[in-house]
């Protein structure tokens, strides 16, 4: 599975984002999504995923209420819609995929990961 993530840029404090992760090649079989972006003291945290039929999501506590995700699967896409945007979201947001139907928050149980797309917000 290649994943090619897309939508990042410089946004004012409180403005919004929408992030897309297009996946391509073996993408038949059923398989969660996720976002997730450096932190100080982990490669990567946790931020965002959604299960295979898209009911089912988990958020980190810090985006709660103002990120959402979601995905679309006639489109092999998920994306992360980004409100309330602060400083602290400033980051590479990176996308990943593995096999299965229930939500992971953890990036080391991922298998395939996008190139990153960078989100800069301003104060």
């Amino acid at each position: 599975v290649q994943l090619q993530a897309s939508g990042g840029g410089l946004v004012q404090a409180g403005g919004s984002l929408r992030l897309s992760c297009a996946a391509s090649g073996r993408t038949g079989s059923n398989y969660i999504m996720g976002w997730f972006r450096p932190a100080p003291g982990k490669e990567r945290e946790f931020v965002a995923a959604v299960s295979w039929s898209g009911t089912s999501t988990s958020y980190a506590d810090s985006v709660k209420g103002r990120f959402t995700i979601s995905r679309d699967n006639t489109k092999n896409t998920v994306y992360l819609q980004m409100n309330s945007l602060k400083p602290d979201d400033t980051a590479v947001y990176y996308c990943a995929a593995r096999s299965g139907l229930w939500v992971r928050t953890n990036a080391n149980d991922y298998d395939y990961w996008g190139q990153g797309t960078l989100v800069t917000v301003s104060s």
